[in-house]
């Protein structure tokens, strides 16, 4: 009997929006049942019902806008949420974000990770900083004639 496991992924808002991640890696994995989804059994069917990204780096609130935005994945169902390897290996805030999830959501399988690794989490937050600290031009930088 085949088991059809409903998936939600969150990612990062800043690797989504920022650096351009469209998640192909994770939904490479998803399909190949590498990586973190290696965990789910081969009998079980991987059904992704959708991908939400993080509601930003937080205030204090951050738990509870992610809440919020986690409502949108649980209310279709889905039996684990895997966050992003971004999330995990980026995120100072990542540890609230899990023990918020799991505590509103016992019932979802909160998994840490997506895609494996091709490089230690240092390496990746170094390669991410250097992307994030890229001199860049602006709109501002149009207008006064800076291009």
């Amino acid at each position: 009997m085949i088991i059809i496991v409903r998936i939600g992924i969150l990612t990062c808002s800043n690797a989504t929006h920022e650096l351009g991640c469209s998640s192909v890696s994770c939904l490479a994995d998803l399909r190949k049942r590498k990586g973190a989804f290696a965990q789910h059994p081969a009998e079980e069917r991987l059904d992704l019902i959708g991908i939400i990204s993080c509601p930003g780096c937080p205030t204090v609130l951050g738990p509870d806008k992610l809440l919020l935005r986690i409502k949108a994945l649980a209310e279709f169902n889905v039996h684990a949420i895997h966050l992003s390897n971004c999330i995990i290996a980026l995120c100072p805030f990542k540890d609230k974000y899990l023990e918020a999830l799991k505590s509103t959501y016992p019932e979802i399988n909160i998994v840490a990770g997506t895609h494996e690794e091709n490089i230690t989490r240092e390496e990746f937050r170094e390669k991410v900083r250097n992307l994030f600290c890229q001199p860049h031009k602006n709109m501002i930088d149009v207008i006064l004639g800076q291009d």
